[in-house]
């Protein structure tokens, strides 16, 4: 879904051939994004910073230890408050997205926010005016969005291969390890479980096959004591019989994948969270007859996004995930969620 620019083109133009970046937090992710900003034909990375002392140094000499001049702050204020930083990449805690990124924009900086963007539709809202108020370009971080496959499945379906979509399911999950708990703690209202967690990929994912809002969701959750959910099914309808069934847990074995059947065929996208070195596969077969299994080039959907956020603020362009996007994403998630505490249907328009 491809929403029109915060700002006129004209506002965003900028003559420099790289996006200077500060990465806000520690988190676990760098691991992925902090050598995909470095790796990034059209970005710089100049700052990171987190609340933890030394754990940004720590960060940086783990992930990119050749990266000698990005300076690293123990307050995220103070990279913030670096005139140098134009993008903020921003991985904190889930209840936390909201207010920095608010905090982020109101310094003029752009800003890619790791998922979920907020935990309500409200706070979206809040970004999407301080965005154009300060001139600013603001993207929810599913880094999966950009990885080619993507792109050949489209083709695929654009193509009349398997028809008309009729539905679509979308599985993603892994055991939780002891180190990762921390996702369990806090209630689903203040973004724990695994609903915030891959279950915004699950929903996220279905959504990219029926371009409009949903009609209404059904689900059902497992909790944990904190009031987080470890495993969670449901159903979104997006009317006149299409539906797109979901199914994300933290106790079941590794997958991510999606499967979309059509009136004339069906096909499947076998791992979502693809590795930079890993060969994505994609199956489809039709009705008559025709079976495939396509192997892809390897791509690092990371760098991909990164690269994509950098020509937008460089050049003008839109956001391929616009805030639209981002609303109807939260505004199912929170159907969903009160579906599940419910045991009811729950109408989204």
């Amino acid at each position: 879904m491809i929403g029109a620019p915060i700002c006129g083109k004209g506002e965003y133009m900028n003559n420099q051939s790289k996006l200077h970046w500060g990465i806000l937090g520690a988190a676990r992710v760098n691991e992925r994004l902090l050598p995909a900003i470095v790796e990034a034909s059209n970005s710089e990375l100049i700052a990171i910073a987190s609340r933890r002392p030394g754990a940004a140094a720590e960060t940086l000499a783990k992930f990119a230890p050749q990266q000698r001049s990005v300076r690293t702050y123990d307050r995220l204020a103070d990279l913030l408050d670096d005139a140098r930083v134009e993008a903020v990449y921003l991985p904190l805690a889930n209840s936390e997205h909201a207010e920095w990124t608010l905090r982020a924009i109101e310094r003029g900086k752009h800003v890619l926010c790791e998922k979920p963007m907020a935990l309500t539709v409200t706070d979206i809202e809040a970004i999407e005016a301080a965005a154009r108020r300060h001139h600013v370009t603001v993207m929810e971080g599913f880094m999966y969005r950009f990885h080619p496959q993507h792109a050949r499945v489209m083709e695929l379906i654009r193509s009349g291969t398997i028809g008309e979509i009729r539905s679509v399911r979308a599985s993603y999950s892994f055991m939780m390890r002891p180190a990762r708990r921390y996702r369990l703690e806090q209630s689903v209202e203040r973004g724990g479980g695994a609903m915030w967690d891959i279950g915004c990929y699950a929903v996220h994912s279905v959504r990219m096959f029926f371009d409009e809002m949903p009609v209404a969701v059904t689900a059902m959750a497992k909790y944990v004591d904190s009031g987080a959910d470890i495993t969670t099914s449901g159903v979104i309808d997006f009317g006149e019989g299409r539906h797109a069934h979901f199914d994300f847990s933290f106790e079941r074995a590794r997958r991510s994948e999606y499967e979309v059947i059509g009136t004339e065929g069906g096909l499947k996208c076998l791992t979502v969270w693809q590795l930079p070195g890993d060969i994505p596969v994609i199956s489809w077969w039709s009705e008559n007859g025709r079976q495939c299994e396509e192997r892809l080039p390897a791509a690092n959907h990371f760098r991909l996004e990164v690269e994509h956020f950098s020509e937008c603020v460089l050049t003008g362009k839109a956001p391929r995930l616009s805030l639209d996007d981002a609303k109807t994403n939260c505004r199912t998630i929170v159907a969903a969620l009160r579906s599940a505490a419910q045991g009811r249907v729950e109408k989204i328009r």
